[in-house]
């Protein structure tokens, strides 16, 4: 189980890569891995950093989509745990950056990646108003 954790692509995963490329083709230039501020080893996926927006594109099985979760049969307890803790994790994320005046996009892998565009330069579009 280790290892195959350890195989486990963290970064640049296709919808990731969907999604940056196609801020990239309307002209947004942003940072990858950018560390959240105030908070060790937590970093955004994408960073609009001079408007402070943020975005998180979660994996459906290791942060439990409300659609699409499944829960392993084998060592059941142990999953369930993870994943529970991985979204007690972003949730706390979340609410940091808000505190700190951030706005975070969080993007499903099973989300349409030109729908996930429209959510990202709407916050872009209201970050930059204010």
């Amino acid at each position: 189980m280790a290892a195959r954790m350890r195989g486990q692509a963290r970064q640049d995963t296709a919808p990731e890569m969907a999604l940056r490329r196609l801020l990239h083709a309307r002209g947004k230039r942003y940072r990858v891995g950018w560390p959240v501020p105030g908070l060790a080893r937590r970093k955004l996926d994408i960073a609009f950093t001079r408007i402070r927006v943020g975005v998180n594109v979660h994996g459906c099985f290791w942060h439990g989509c409300p659609i699409h979760a499944t829960w392993p049969a084998a060592n059941a307890t142990w999953w369930r745990q993870k994943i529970e803790a991985n979204k007690a994790r972003d949730k706390a994320t979340r609410a940091h950056l808000e505190d700190v005046g951030w706005t975070l996009v969080e993007v499903w892998e099973h989300e349409v990646p030109e729908d996930a565009l429209a959510r990202v330069l709407a916050a872009l579009e209201t970050a930059s108003r204010t």
